[in-house]
């Protein structure tokens, strides 16, 4: 662990894309709203949250597609899909299409292993047998293989197509989206794999207790890990919990201390047959928010922080906390707002 100071130099929101059942194009357009409100106060980068059978965002990459079109500088990612569910070619040409409509600003967060819902969702995805089919880290790395957009068969194989004979492989080829790859780690196991595969970090408020009951020791030996098997030189996104109070009124703040104190309960013991870890909260003021941060012994290991929305507020709800964290709070982490007039390939190395 460290004893310096964060020195934040990168931050981005997650957002869970709510949105009520009967009416979905009303919560889908407040959250592409919310992603140009956050591009306009200067986040670097947006996150979507992929969820299934919720009335919440079911598809990221239609998602982000939309959202390419309605912003320009923000970097736009998925946290995370589940490559379970997904072909691994499908979904590479899929987002290539998106981060060329991006301009290459899509960062592709992906989990591995057997997917919530499976016993629900996987006879309606899958024919004959869907238990034997692979889950494992090796769907990704089939996905990012297929990335690289490499020619198909051997040096003879051709397809007819319109514009003549052509060379098999995927199209379009996103050049650059393989070094944007992340991969969602809550385990030693899952962040050494990531740092031998050359993926980018996320990490946030939820973790495996692996020997520890402690949050913060599980999660700095999984960083450890990540960067001692090859992660060294790769992004690494940290992601908290972070609802600031300064701007809202009475009835919001008591909302969200309210918010607060129903979900403590699981901080204090690991959850379940997995020993889930939640770390805390971070509710109240900017100053006492601030107090937290500087002491989270993460935070000063990274350089980019990742506020992740609650899923149960409203969008005005989302707007205010969005705003008081890039006023009062990034600042104080090290966080400079960029100018408008930054080049945008100058932004994406921040």
């Amino acid at each position: 662990m460290s004893d310096t100071a964060p020195s934040i130099s990168h931050i981005g929101f997650l957002t869970p894309g709510n949105y009520p059942a009967d009416d979905p194009l009303t919560g889908l357009e407040k959250t592409l709203q919310l992603l140009e409100y956050g591009e306009e106060l200067g986040f670097e980068s947006a996150w979507a949250r992929q969820r299934h059978l919720e009335p919440g965002i079911s598809s990221a990459t239609a998602f982000l597609a939309a959202a390419t079109q309605r912003t320009s500088r923000i970097q736009l990612g998925t946290a995370v899909i589940p490559i379970g569910y997904e072909s691994p070619y499908r979904l590479a040409e899929d987002l290539s299409t998106v981060d060329v409509l991006s301009r290459g600003r899509l960062n592709v967060g992906l989990s591995a292993g057997r997917p919530l819902h499976a016993d629900l969702i996987a006879p309606l995805v899958f024919d004959g047998d869907w238990e034997s089919y692979d889950f494992s880290h090796e769907r990704v790395l089939r996905f990012v293989d297929n990335l690289h957009s490499r020619p198909i068969g051997d040096e003879q194989t051709v397809v007819k197509t319109p514009f003549g004979p052509q060379r098999p492989r995927l199209q379009p080829h996103a050049k650059g989206l393989t070094d944007r790859i992340w991969y969602g780690g809550g385990s030693l196991r899952s962040a050494g794999w990531a740092g031998r595969s050359g993926f980018n970090l996320l990490i946030g408020n939820v973790t495996t207790g692996e020997e520890t009951d402690d949050f913060f020791v599980a999660q700095s030996r999984q960083l450890e890990t990540y960067r001692a098997s090859g992660g060294g030189e790769k992004r690494v996104a940290l992601g908290r919990v972070i609802v600031p109070l300064d701007s809202a009124d009475a009835v919001t703040r008591k909302r969200y201390l309210d918010y607060a104190n129903g979900r403590h309960e699981r901080t204090l013991t690991p959850q379940g047959e997995r020993r889930t870890l939640y770390a805390r909260d971070i509710v109240g003021t900017s100053e006492q928010i601030l107090e937290r941060l500087f002491a989270d012994p993460i935070l000063p290991l990274v350089s980019e922080l990742r506020l992740e929305l609650p899923y149960e507020f409203e969008d005005e709800e989302y707007r205010q906390i969005i705003h008081d964290f890039v006023t009062f709070i990034a600042p104080e982490l090290g966080w400079k707002h960029k100018s408008d007039a930054e080049p945008l390939d100058k932004r994406r190395r921040a």
